[in-house]
């Protein structure tokens, strides 16, 4: 077989991982980075195509007449065209389950920066003002304590629960919004609202939903002026979550105090993004699946997935039951 890994740089960053092990499955190429107009030429003659953001639409698969599998190195699969490659009897398999305990993690990385911004106090120790303090202590911005205050989550599967634990842990309070509660009851200080009392009611809100035509754009204008003023906004999701603009002059007026993303609507971001004008935006490149062991996890269940195609018994299949 041969075997084409159209964007593997992010995966593997620096070579932290190999991909030597392919070569008992066949031949195989990795690409760092593939772009759009050179997707065909690289993925044409493949059996299996291995992409995380490199998109495969139906006008890219139909020129891929060699194409099996398609094995993403990622959850989300929309870069491909699920219904096509189906309807071609490719299966194509994502990676699930593997972030959780991580975007867990970043999600609360960026509220304790915003609540005991730590950064901006270890910049001003080195830059010298704990030295010339008359004082044995002192604070360039009010400091916050999670203890006691409510944390909003828009969407409650496996990250949304983890969030939910880590906040309960701060002694937060926790108002939940999910269509599907999976059967979860909530209890011990986690209450299912509606997305209204959610958004009336939470200091902090995070999201942790899919994309979807419901939830594009869902934190825009409307959604902010309902918010407790002051309140902090956090996205580890999808960018396209969220009106950049209306999040900007939210903001910028002091209706929205903080806000901590690690996804924008474009990535890269483009430079005339509102949000990298603001202050009081904290965002992190798209890094919450990024650790050594995160990584390491993701690879792991995409060994699985080629294996189980190899042996004919494909895997994590999203579009054919």
């Amino acid at each position: 077989m041969k075997i084409v890994v159209l964007d593997g740089k992010t995966t593997a960053a620096s070579g932290d991982f190999s991909w030597d092990w392919l070569s008992q499955y066949g031949d195989y190429t990795v690409y760092d980075r593939t772009l759009k107009e050179e997707t065909v030429s690289r993925a044409k003659d493949a059996d299996i195509i291995v992409t995380n953001k490199t998109v495969l639409s139906k006008e890219i698969l139909e020129q891929c007449e060699n194409v099996k599998f398609i094995a993403l190195l990622s959850t989300g699969y929309n870069v491909v065209d699920c219904e096509y490659a189906a309807q071609r009897g490719i299966p194509v398999s994502n990676i699930p389950s593997y972030s959780t305990e991580a975007v867990a993690q970043m999600t609360f990385a960026l509220i304790l920066e915003i609540t005991n911004a730590v950064a901006l106090h270890s910049k001003a120790v080195h830059d010298g003002e704990w030295c010339r303090c008359e004082d044995f202590c002192f604070w360039k911005t009010p400091l916050t304590e999670l203890s006691g205050k409510t944390l909003g989550i828009v969407g409650f599967g496996k990250i949304g629960k983890a969030v939910a634990q880590i906040a309960r842990a701060f002694s937060m309070e926790v108002l939940v919004y999910a269509p599907r509660r999976h059967g979860f009851r909530g209890g011990d200080g986690v209450h299912f609202v509606t997305l209204e009392a959610l958004r009336e009611g939470a200091d902090i809100i995070t999201f942790h939903c899919p994309l979807n035509d419901e939830t594009e754009k869902m934190v825009n204008a409307d959604f902010i002026s309902s918010m407790k003023d002051g309140a902090i906004i956090i996205n580890t999701a999808r960018g396209q979550i969220v009106d950049e603009q209306a999040l900007y002059e939210a903001l910028k007026s002091g209706k929205i105090s903080a806000a901590g993303v690690d996804v924008l609507s474009v990535e890269p971001p483009k430079e005339d993004n509102p949000l990298l004008k603001a202050e009081n935006c904290f965002i992190t490149p798209h890094i919450s699946w990024a650790g050594y062991e995160t990584r390491a996890r993701l690879l792991e269940i995409f060994k699985g997935n080629i294996d189980a195609f190899a042996k004919g018994s494909p895997r994590n299949v999203v579009n054919i039951k």
